[in-house]
């Protein structure tokens, strides 16, 4: 399957008129509306506990009975421009399945589960990034030439999956570890007194906090053989776009989020704060991969931005072991790692020494395997 997807979507151009466009949003809407539906005929299994109490019920079976529709009407316009209908076709019957699927047990009646997906997280986040940084990509591109459906993105789409949807397997292997061993350590005291501050307050210390960390984690992953072959993964990309950001290997995504989660367990902050710090690192960690052109003169070095990370990414030589702060550009000042020129990097990837290996399963594979080293003549 992920064969046949790559040799017929990656590396296409979707140009107007053919009806290319019209079937990409038509299988796009299918297999999201599908997957929603699914949410509520199976929402103890697949959806996430925390986000519960916060859905609408009828608000979300109208908006997924919309996307439902424009789904199929996106297919019929395909069918009909498009020489090759096939896709067209196959946007329609995802999207008649999505409505065969939400035809049936509608309205979701939760029970105590300790076992979800979190299915839910993904749709919802996939749908809300697509819509906002696409069109931002296409009418702010800092590389008009790069395609939509540009060669990785479907590896990298199966890491925004496997992040999203693994939400309850990463908790397990970081907060509760976490918990377990620092937990006879805290201070009550001292953490009342830091989650009565105004949020505000709160939110700046735990970006200032958890960047100091989070830079010094970085700048190991860079200068650590054996921690660079799991962080190779997430620079294999040879292409910026907000679906890059997803491309990190798990041992990573266990290893900032156990190391990041402890400053937060020891200060106290309070929840409200905590989840607020979580969205925007969220989305911040997709903008600053995204192809877009935007500089921020002055305010690039006051918060992490895409020209300060796109050079991180950067495989040419005055690129290398540069900008590790996610945040806080300011950490890359003090310890001298900070570079900014005038002119924009113009290619990506790892250097010609590492060569990480396409598909998901390799990359996994990737940093458990023993290298090889080379004989002495």
């Amino acid at each position: 399957m992920t064969e046949l997807l790559r040799r017929n979507l990656e590396n296409r151009e979707l140009t107007r008129g053919t009806g290319k466009v019209s079937a990409f949003i038509s299988i796009a809407l299918g297999i999201l509306a599908i997957l929603a539906a699914l949410c509520f005929l199976f929402p103890n299994l697949l959806t996430t506990p925390e986000f519960r109490p916060l859905y609408n019920a009828h608000l979300l079976r109208q908006l997924l009975i919309l996307g439902i529709a424009i789904g199929f009407i996106s297919g019929v316009i395909s069918a009909f421009r498009n020489l090759n209908r096939r896709w067209g076709l196959s946007g329609m019957l995802l999207n008649a399945l999505a409505a065969l699927l939400a035809s049936g047990q509608i309205e979701p009646v939760y029970h105590g589960r300790s076992v979800y997906a979190g299915l839910d997280y993904f749709v919802l986040t996939l749908l809300i990034a697509a819509l906002i940084f696409i069109p931002m990509e296409r009418f702010f591109a800092k590389y008009q030439e790069q395609k939509l459906l540009r060669t990785g993105w479907v590896t990298d789409l199966k890491y925004f999956m496997f992040s999203h949807i693994g939400l309850q397997l990463i908790s397990f292997f970081t907060i509760i570890p976490a918990q377990i061993m620092f937990n006879h350590w805290l201070n009550p005291t001292w953490q009342q007194l830091v989650s009565s501050q105004p949020l505000v307050l709160q939110f700046i210390e735990i970006l200032i906090v958890v960047d100091f960390f989070s830079y010094w984690i970085h700048r190991s992953m860079h200068k650590v053989p054996r921690l660079w072959r799991i962080h190779a993964v997430h620079h294999s990309s040879h292409h910026m776009d907000w679906l890059a950001a997803s491309r990190v290997h798990v041992i990573e995504i266990i290893t900032n989020r156990f190391v990041g989660y402890i400053p937060l367990l020891f200060m106290g902050f309070s929840p409200a704060a905590t989840y607020a710090y979580l969205v925007f690192i969220s989305f911040h960690a997709i903008f600053i991969h995204a192809n877009v052109r935007f500089r921020f003169p002055g305010f690039r070095w006051v918060l992490a931005t895409p020209e300060f990370h796109h050079w991180h990414h950067s495989s040419e030589k005055e690129a290398l072991d540069i900008n590790f702060a996610a945040f806080l550009p300011v950490y890359d000042v003090i310890f001298k790692t900070a570079h900014m020129p005038a002119h924009l990097p113009t290619r990506y990837g790892t250097t010609a020494e590492t060569k990480v290996p396409e598909g998901f399963i390799g990359q996994f594979l990737y940093p458990l395997k023993r290298r090889k080293r080379k004989k002495k003549l």
